[in-house]
């Protein structure tokens, strides 16, 4: 669980193609129907399909009225572990930051293997998103955990939410897919 504050800050580490961008907004999107005050947006340059990423949520109960990309993150999510050893990524970790890896491996070897001072949560969202979408696009599922681990908000609202911003551009089945991968990233989050 996240800690009260003011303002919870998200930074998402991802490749282009990974969904970083749309993972951000779509929890933008469940927050605001619970009345908060969000942002969610990504930082661009030269990015391409494969090549690194970042975006970022504010989430508060007042007014938001900062605009610039997030150094010392209360969670980080990582889409594509191999992006774990990189400046970028570990920027502003301390102990009470939550460091979500999309991987197979378990919480403490990612923090021994990285020297990494972090509350660390696992899950095989690849896996989980090739089984169930039929590739990799691990966004969604490690939205799964970021509800579970924080306790942002309800599991039922959230996938609600979810649901509704999906079936405006996709069709019933990938909508269902990732309401499937979510809910199993959900269950199989390791770390708690």
């Amino acid at each position: 669980m996240v800690k009260s504050k003011e303002m919870l800050e998200i930074r998402w580490h991802g490749r282009g193609g990974m969904g970083a961008k749309t993972a951000a907004l779509l929890l933008g999107e469940a927050m605001i129907h619970q009345g908060k005050y969000i942002q969610a947006f990504p930082e661009y340059g030269p990015e391409r399909r494969g090549a690194p990423v970042t975006s970022y949520n504010r989430i508060s109960d007042n007014p938001i009225k900062i605009h610039y990309g997030i150094k010392e993150p209360d969670v980080v999510m990582v889409l594509d572990p191999t992006l774990l050893p990189t400046e970028r990524v570990r920027e502003g970790l301390n102990e009470d930051t939550i460091l979500i890896v999309n991987s197979k491996m378990q919480p403490e070897e990612i923090k021994k293997k990285f020297n990494i001072n972090a509350k660390v949560y696992t899950v095989d969202a690849t896996g989980i998103s090739e089984e169930i979408l039929g590739r990799n696009l691990p966004n969604t599922p490690m939205l799964g955990v970021l509800v579970r681990v924080t306790g942002l908000i309800d599991f039922d609202t959230f996938l609600k939410a979810v649901e509704e911003r999906l079936k405006v551009k996709y069709k019933e089945n990938i909508v269902k897919g990732n309401l499937q991968a979510i809910k199993k990233a959900y269950e199989e989050v390791k770390g708690l």
